[in-house]
């Protein structure tokens, strides 16, 4: 037993109250992470070179990267189209139960695997929630199966999770071979196919209907008219108004359709719609704004919104016409609108009434309130002129620029191929990818810096100090010494499963990176220790750090859909123990079958 120095102890402090501070969330993370590797640097614990060299290591680097990708993918809205397209309801009107639930869950997983899984579950989340919103069902069986999906998909490979990033950055530190980018599949792969097979035929059953706030709707709530045309390719064309999801929108109503001059009015569930149909919708504001993110849907002023500055970040405003407006007793089309304002209305509310006709067409009033597509500065410009009484923004993003999806889509299938093939390095194509990304128009400079989340790279950073100091210090090896002496009568497997177990109940209190942080140096010691091949117990603290079921704490998506489907914590161990339980068994099987550990 090696003799425990000062500079030991001092860091079990900091390490103590630096969980302490993560668990009761007193402090953002990256402050708290930061601020121990700080006080570690001037007691003189570790030196500059090792506090910071988390900036420099290639893990922070790819997470910032590849968050810019997954932005041009969200803001190509791609996800969203297969997330919509999976959840529309068959011929006959159904859900499908467990075959709707699979088609949510699978294409989330494979997904995960090569995006950031926080990242998926921020652009399919919101899809989940509109479906569910438009068809009058809740979303709690689907969100937080979607979250675990995402995490199980996140282990698959090594660009699936930040975490597994991390673990392959601490690995090259400590002077062994970086991960491959599928190696972590021989036990992930099988971890989250066991564990998708029990969310789809265990979830449902263990997991009550929550009522979520979203599903909060008021019958009184304003109606707008917006006229949407049927594109010619849209998978809508050729099927019933009925057939294609139209018929039983929640809060939202057809009302007319257009076609050749030849207006259908009420339209029957049974009318077989075609490409070219101009759809007149009313509903509440905010069904109307899902309306322009419903595959093979466009709105009719669409043609507008590509003369819109490209580069300029756009959302939506309720802009009310003034009495003795230019607006009032002009139609749109005279006034212009777009060019004078910067702007494309794409909705009508008048009070007491539905508007007839064309939106192009339409003679406004004062007191019609417009809902318009614009620039973010399109208020500040326009909120003191006398043709406006009030112009509000309002939540929910653009519609997406689905025009550039097929080059997000080039650039993610050439990242894939070449990591594979191992032609170019991680760290090289994330950069590449966002550069593209950039230069090819998908996203502005601004919008590329927007899309990194600092708070995340910079904790990742400064865990790199923190794992430093565990091992300089001395304190990893007492830990593992302790850890050696417990589960040693149980063999090597023993200690394999004495690492993944404290590294799963670490990612529950604190945030996974930071856990896989602190566990890297107690388990690459551990092994050590007993003579094994400390690559398995890397794996073991990557799935481990990543394996968090237990609470809406543990890892940013459970989180996110936490409020989102009205769950109470409970909800997330009813379902999470039995996972958690698959991913322990299998692991323990899978991993020794893959890194021998002696």
């Amino acid at each position: 037993m090696t003799k425990v120095t000062w500079e030991a102890w001092l860091t079990l402090v900091v390490v103590a109250l630096t969980i302490a501070t993560l668990v009761t969330e007193r402090i953002s993370p990256t402050f708290a992470v930061l601020g121990a590797v700080v006080v570690l640097l001037v007691t003189g614990v570790i030196e500059p070179e090792q506090a910071f060299s988390g900036f420099s290591n290639e893990a922070p680097i790819t997470v910032a990267a590849l968050y810019v990708l997954a932005a041009g993918v969200e803001r190509t809205g791609a996800l969203e189209r297969v997330a919509s397209t999976l959840l529309r309801e068959d011929k006959k009107g159904g859900s499908g139960g467990i075959g709707s639930m699979a088609r949510v869950l699978g294409p989330t997983a494979v997904s995960s695997a090569f995006l950031n899984n926080t990242t998926i579950v921020a652009m399919v989340a919101p899809a989940v929630l509109t479906w569910a919103r438009r068809t009058g069902r809740s979303p709690s069986p689907y969100l937080l199966p979607l979250s675990f999906a995402a995490i199980l998909g996140g282990v698959v490979t090594l660009i699936g999770t930040s975490t597994n990033l991390v673990v392959s950055g601490l690995l090259s530190e400590a002077g062994e071979e970086p991960l491959g980018l599928f190696e972590i599949g021989r036990a992930g792969l099988p971890v989250a196919l066991a564990g998708l097979a029990l969310l789809l035929f265990l979830g449902p059953r263990l997991l009550p209907v929550r009522r979520a706030p979203s599903e909060e709707y008021r019958e009184d709530a304003r109606q707008f008219t917006v006229e949407m045309v049927v594109s010619a390719n849209s998978p809508l064309a050729h099927n019933t108004v009925a057939e294609g999801g139209l018929r039983s929108l929640e809060g939202v109503f057809l009302i007319e359709i257009e076609r050749d001059g030849r207006r259908i009015a009420p339209v029957p569930p049974t009318e077989v719609l075609a490409g070219g149909d101009r759809l007149i919708f009313a509903g509440n504001v905010s069904r109307i704004v899902d309306l322009q993110r419903i595959p093979g849907l466009s709105s009719a002023e669409e043609r507008h919104y590509t003369k819109l500055d490209a580069g300029a970040q756009r959302q939506f405003f309720e802009a009310v016409v003034a009495e003795g407006s230019s607006l009032a007793g002009s139609t749109l089309k005279d006034t212009g609108f777009r060019g004078r304002y910067g702007g494309a209305v794409v909705a009508v509310h008048r009070a007491g009434e539905r508007v007839p006709g064309k939106l192009g067409e339409v003679r406004l009033r004062p007191g019609d309130v417009l809902l318009v597509l614009g620039e973010s500065g399109f208020r500040r410009r326009w909120r003191h002129e006398p043709d406006f009484l009030l112009i509000a923004s309002l939540d929910g993003g653009a519609p997406p620029r689905r025009e550039k999806a097929p080059i997000v889509g080039v650039v993610l299938l050439a990242v894939l191929v070449l990591a594979a093939t191992g032609l170019m390095s991680i760290l090289d194509l994330s950069l590449l990818a966002a550069v593209a990304i950039v230069a090819l128009g998908v996203l502005t400079p601004n919008q590329a810096r927007n899309a990194v989340d600092l708070n995340v790279i910079v904790l990742i950073a400064a865990s790199f100090g923190l794992g430093a100091a565990l091992q300089e210090s001395g304190l990893a090896e007492s830990l593992a010494s302790g850890l050696v002496s417990i589960f040693d009568p149980f063999g090597d497997l023993g200690l394999l499963l004495g690492v993944l177990l404290a590294t799963i109940i670490l990612t529950e209190m604190i945030t996974n990176n930071a856990a896989a942080v602190l566990m890297f140096p107690i388990a690459f010691a551990t092994a050590t220790q007993a003579g094994l091949e400390p690559r398995g117990f890397a794996i073991a603290v990557a799935i481990g750090a990543s394996a968090s079921f237990l609470s809406p704490i543990g890892y940013q998506t459970n989180t996110m859909v936490y409020g989102m489907g009205g769950y109470r914590f409970m909800d997330f161990p009813r379902v999470g123990f039995p996972l958690t339980i698959v991913v322990i068994v299998l692991a323990a099987i899978f991993i020794p079958l893959s890194w021998p550990l002696s």
